[in-house]
């Protein structure tokens, strides 16, 4: 059993498309750690592509807000304009569907799914520091996390945190990481709709437990088409120009 796990789509259906379409008949089964939408113009095509995946999934911060099922308060002016639009835009079927997604963390075929920390789904992990509580106390030994929109994740082994970075090569392409007996991972696949790590590709994981190997793809898209969408739906101008930086 195969799964491909996904992470902050972003409403950037361009982005899943062309995921979806480099692993066609790669995986068997989704796991999905949440925000589907916000930031992006494609809230309800998202969505829907994610629904017909039946994933095991769990809600992110921005399904919550668009939702209803916190406040904005935490959000920056540029987050909250792009969260009123969606919450606009989004059909009732598809806003039901957000509003029920579970919290998590949820453990599921020996993993355990969280959008931010294990302590605090809405927590960010970004350095060794913040990974070692989620390490330390995950019912598994392995956890995937999203929120940051950063690929690779953390190890933990005999006392010792490392940071684990991936770099797949210019194109569709994936890297390896080989899964180890005795450490404990977080591993995040990336973000989909809006890497934050330099690279505007699409990230998304393939996780093959039989072989204990996690691979970590980037895909290219029409970064231009999407963007256009956005300048239509008049979105905010920064959110505009990150998605070619990767930013």
């Amino acid at each position: 059993m195969r799964f491909l796990l996904l992470s902050d789509i972003h409403a950037n259906a361009t982005a899943l498309d062309a995921a979806l379409r480099a692993v066609e008949g790669r995986w068997d089964s989704v796991l999905c750690l949440g925000d589907l939408v916000d930031y992006g113009p494609d809230p309800n095509e998202a969505t829907e592509r994610v629904k017909a995946l039946s994933p095991i999934i769990i809600r992110g911060n921005h399904d919550k807000a668009v939702a209803g099922l916190t406040d904005l308060e935490d959000f920056n002016p540029i987050a909250k304009i792009a969260a009123q639009w969606t919450t606009q835009e989004i059909l009732p079927d598809n806003l039901k569907y957000i509003a029920q997604l579970p919290a998590g963390p949820i453990s599921v075929n020996g993993f355990t799914m969280v959008h931010g920390a294990v302590q605090d789904e809405d927590e960010y992990v970004f350095v060794p520091g913040q990974a070692i509580e989620g390490l330390l106390e995950s019912p598994t030994d392995i956890t995937f996390f999203g929120h940051t929109h950063h690929q690779g994740g953390f190890a933990y082994r005999a006392g010792q945190v490392a940071l684990i970075q991936m770099r797949p090569e210019p194109g569709p392409k994936f890297t390896v990481l080989q899964l180890e007996a005795g450490t404990r991972y977080l591993l995040n696949p990336g973000s989909i709709g809006q890497p934050r790590d330099g690279d505007p590709r699409a990230a998304f994981a393939i996780v093959d437990p039989d072989h204990q190997t996690v691979e970590f793809w980037r895909v290219p898209y029409d970064i231009a088409a999407v963007q256009k969408r956005m300048e239509l739906a008049a979105l905010p101008r920064p959110l505009i120009e990150r998605l070619a930086a990767g930013r």
